[in-house]
């Protein structure tokens, strides 16, 4: 792989998927990209860059969900389950008890383990005669077909998942688990780019977008979470993986006290996407969700 192919895929990658390589990964293009290219006919990423220049989109398609396929894994993290069940839900189910619904956005849902945590946990957690929509997103057509089907392998399902909630919402079908569909059921997936419109989808309770923005550079961090939070309720909540922020990023969101990595939409913010001013965490309490 020459530079110049090098830099042409970053370019691809970026306009694409929002994804930021940095100058020296290299060796992960080749790593996840060369298979592709012999899968292809083709004798490597050279003649794989020729190829895409001519604008053949399948193979485009193909290249980015290549290189956007991210690990995942049941309840991964834990303490954002453990908000949602012993402060965020509480919350909601005052504010929505005339309502008795709730909605939830798994942006970039990858293999479907972050909604259907979710899901099991809902499950379990609402009164009854309460209802959940869990809508799950992703780039990659190919993660939302397995996310669809919601079978797992055993090394999977071993990864986070408590043994209790692999017997009570699996079924053992030869060497892999699938789940029930009672648990599938409350989970609509959604193929979905980050890039462009989500409107479409209705406002959420909840979002939960974690571990995506990360690869995203500063413009394009600010430009989503403006629309995720005309996306998100006023009272609503946003969660994000534990090494993203809002903090001096942009002025959608505060960050909520005591919460980990959970934020909630701004009733304070301007209508324009301007950079927030620099404030600590401090700065930040004024602006959390209260119980009305």
């Amino acid at each position: 792989m020459t530079p110049l192919d090098y830099e042409f895929l970053r370019k691809l990658l970026k306009d694409r998927s929002g994804l930021l390589l940095s100058s020296d990964k290299q060796y992960l293009i080749e790593s996840r990209l060369l298979p592709l290219a012999r899968k292809a006919g083709l004798s490597g990423i050279g003649e794989l860059v020729q190829k895409i220049k001519t604008g053949v989109e399948p193979l485009i398609v193909d290249v980015v969900e290549a290189m956007t396929t991210n690990e995942t894994f049941f309840f991964r993290d834990k303490v954002p389950f453990d908000h949602v069940r012993d402060t965020v839900l509480p919350q909601l189910l005052k504010v929505r008890a005339n309502r008795r619904s709730l909605r939830i956005w798994c942006a970039a849902a990858s293999t479907g383990q972050e909604p259907y945590s979710l899901a099991m946990l809902l499950k379990d957690a609402l009164p009854a005669g309460w209802r959940a929509e869990i809508v799950a997103t992703d780039l990659s057509l190919e993660v939302l077909e397995k996310a669809k089907a919601g079978i797992y392998s055993q090394f999977e399902v071993q990864r986070g998942l408590p043994i209790q909630l692999l017997v009570k919402h699996f079924k053992q079908v030869g060497d892999v688990w699938q789940l029930n569909p009672d648990i599938r059921a409350m989970v609509r997936y959604q193929q979905a780019n980050l890039l462009q419109d989500f409107s479409h989808f209705g406002v959420f309770d909840i979002i939960f977008c974690r571990n995506v923005l990360i690869y995203f550079d500063q413009p394009t961090k600010i430009d989503v979470f403006g629309r995720m939070q005309r996306v998100n309720e006023p009272d609503g909540f946003l969660f994000l993986g534990a090494a993203e922020t809002v903090i001096g990023l942009t002025d959608a969101y505060r960050a909520c006290p005591d919460l980990r990595g959970v934020y909630a939409p701004n009733p304070a913010r301007t209508s324009s996407p301007s950079l927030a001013p620099a404030m600590g965490a401090g700065g930040m309490k004024a602006f959390a969700p209260q119980v009305r």
